[in-house]
């Protein structure tokens, strides 16, 4: 039987489709998967964040310039990297009884200061509390006039169900600013992927021999 001669009764169950209808056709699947894929990933996004976990760990860090065993050191001073980049530096000055004048030590805080810390984290703020972790780190003085200091630090926690997990936190700390905060980045362990925030205020703090800091972290994760 030839094509386009049916008889009748019957019934043509093929027919031929141009090009541009095939086109047309992959175009609309490809547009309808395109729009299947978004609402997926929009949705596992959302579904994401509703199950996030929120954590708030509070503790004192202990920042003790003194003492036998220091848990806070400034490795680099700013005055002596001044000092030493000075010509009258190195010129001795002596009053008329031919002797040396007493050194005056440098202030404890200053420009150019960079601060290493390895300082215990305990639950309450005397010293024998429950140790919790150490907060290890490094913070640099980055201002002329002021005590500001740029702190780059990491939380490692040591006791209850979180140890063995850290969180590395950013930020800047001006000491006369009662309430400070600090930008959390990430963490390790139980804490991958976290971001939040943490917030530090001076307990019992001088700038010449250290003290305690009480700290808040705020994690979601």
């Amino acid at each position: 039987m030839q094509r386009g001669s049916l008889q009748p009764g019957c019934t043509e169950f093929f027919s031929a489709k141009s090009p541009i209808s095939i086109m047309d056709s992959l175009s609309s699947l490809l547009l309808g998967s395109s729009f299947l894929l978004a609402a997926a990933v929009f949705l596992g996004h959302h579904d994401g964040a509703s199950t996030a976990t929120t954590t708030h760990l509070h503790f004192y860090m202990h920042d003790d310039y003194t003492g036998p065993i220091p848990s806070a050191m400034r490795v680099v001073s700013g005055r002596s990297l001044l000092q030493a980049s000075s010509p009258a530096s190195t010129t001795a000055v002596f009053d008329g009884n031919d002797t040396a004048p007493a050194s005056t030590p440098p202030p404890p805080r200053q420009f150019g200061d960079i601060v290493v810390l390895n300082n215990p984290l305990t639950e309450g703020p005397d010293a024998g509390s429950a140790r919790v972790g150490t907060a290890q780190g490094f913070g640099v003085r980055v201002l002329e006039r002021g005590v500001v200091t740029d702190l780059s630090m990491h939380v490692v926690l040591e006791a209850g169900e979180h140890r063995g997990s850290s969180v590395a936190v950013k930020g800047r700390i001006d000491v006369n600013v009662a309430v400070r905060e600090s930008v959390v980045g990430g963490g390790t362990g139980r804490f991958r992927l976290a971001r939040g925030y943490m917030v530090s205020r001076n307990y019992d703090y001088n700038l010449a021999t250290g003290g305690v800091v009480e700290i808040d972290l705020y994690l979601q994760h």
